[in-house]
């Protein structure tokens, strides 16, 4: 398949040399096809291990990271590099025998990895309450917090506190899980002055949300419900929240930092399944751009395969283009960890780069907003006390 990425590696250096009012989304999407670096020298065929080495060149030991979502995936991903490079991960899991065995696998590459499994389930507000209460209770530091788990329903559903699901897991519990730890992470950016980072793992399709429809009160309780949006909506509202923490971070002084990241398009089982190979190949560029770059590439390329290639061959092709799991979790590592990205708040990357988010992502009055109905959701059900007022007189976090 090289001469697929040579293919596509010489249409975007014609497109770059040929034509000057070609769009920047365009080109981006091309220069991802064909894995350009970008200004950080890292582009979409980076791998995490590749960010790890260069990032931390020794061991570092004295690293403590809390990684959601680590039984799998980019999480399982982000974790194994973490341990190999002697940094002390916790991983929070609703499966434990899974995690065993997660840690089991982790530790045979890497003898010496500490792996600390504790149970949380990230739609339930009781669940990681007591997941907080037991790792505080450890006595470790906490320098790194990666947001990574992320749930995806084609159904609605509700979490045991009655809030659709999708929502609950993605936003909300990641939201109550950073408010529990950052007082922790704040106090061991201070003692131990080592830049303390935070990374809410969200997604291109934030892009796809219709600002009219970004309702509060329709997230937690829908009338009508459709799985993709629901999910593009969770994963805006988790930029949102790094937007609104990172301005009060910035204005506290704080040496914490956190920044949101788009993993990319990543080869899993669930992309071929979904809904037959068909609308499986739409849902892979649906998830992957925005509306003109998917018009685009899917009349363009998808035609030209399906006159090359048989369904069970388009697929393979198709797959070919698509992230591996090391490089879906190259963009988390390279924030978490790369002295490049030091000083760096509120932001979002792509491809290990820093990129563009929606307006809607962007809108400052919007992340605030967000942010005092979900303080006001969890004092009025989980008495989480309610922060101070900051010198704008907006409800700031506590720690």
């Amino acid at each position: 398949m090289s001469y697929i990425y040579i293919w596509i590696s010489t249409i975007v250096r014609i497109l770059e040399l040929k034509v000057e009012n070609l769009s920047p989304e365009m080109k981006a999407t091309l220069k991802y096809l064909a894995g350009i670096a970008g200004p950080s020298g890292y582009g979409s065929k980076t791998t995490a291990q590749q960010i790890s080495e260069d990032s931390m060149p020794s061991s570092h030991n004295n690293l403590t990271a809390i990684v959601t979502g680590a039984t799998s995936g980019i999480g399982l991903e982000t974790a194994r590099v973490l341990a190999k490079r002697g940094v002390r991960v916790v991983m929070p899991a609703r499966d434990l025998s899974k995690a065993e065995r997660v840690k089991e696998s982790i530790q045979k590459e890497s003898p010496q990895a500490e792996i600390i499994i504790l149970e949380i389930d990230l739609s339930s507000f009781g669940s990681i309450q007591r997941f907080c209460s037991e790792f505080l209770s450890l006595g470790l530091p906490l320098h790194i917090l990666i947001n990574n788990a992320g749930k995806y329903s084609q159904k609605l559903e509700f979490s045991e506190d009655k809030i659709e699901l999708t929502f609950a897991t993605n936003y909300l519990g990641h939201f109550l899980l950073t408010e529990m730890l950052l007082g922790k992470m704040v106090e061991t950016a201070a003692e131990s002055c080592i830049e303390g980072r935070i990374v809410n793992v969200s997604s291109v399709i934030h892009n796809w949300v219709n600002p009219k429809h970004f309702s509060f009160m329709k997230l937690l309780n829908p009338k009508s419900y459709n799985g993709t949006k629901a999910y593009a909506q969770s994963k805006l509202a988790n930029i949102l929240h790094a937007k609104e923490l990172s301005r009060q971070l910035k204005a506290k002084k704080a040496n914490v930092t956190i920044n949101a990241v788009h993993p990319g398009i990543i080869k899993t089982g669930i992309t071929r399944d979904y809904r037959g190979f068909l609308t499986g190949m739409q849902n892979i560029l649906f998830l992957g751009f925005d509306l003109s770059i998917f018009l685009y590439v899917q009349t363009k390329l998808y035609c030209l395969l399906i006159g090359i290639f048989s369904s069970d061959s388009l697929y393979f092709v198709a797959s070919k283009l698509l992230k591996s799991t090391s490089q879906g979790a190259a963009t988390t590592c390279y924030v978490a960890l790369s002295p490049r990205v030091e000083g760096m708040s509120g932001k979002y990357f792509a491809d290990c780069n820093e990129s563009h988010c929606s307006a809607l992502a962007n809108d400052e009055s919007n992340a605030r907003k967000l942010w005092k109905q979900t303080r006001a959701l969890m004092h009025r059900r989980f008495l989480l006390p309610v922060g101070k007022c900051d010198e704008e007189g907006e409800e700031a976090s506590t720690y």
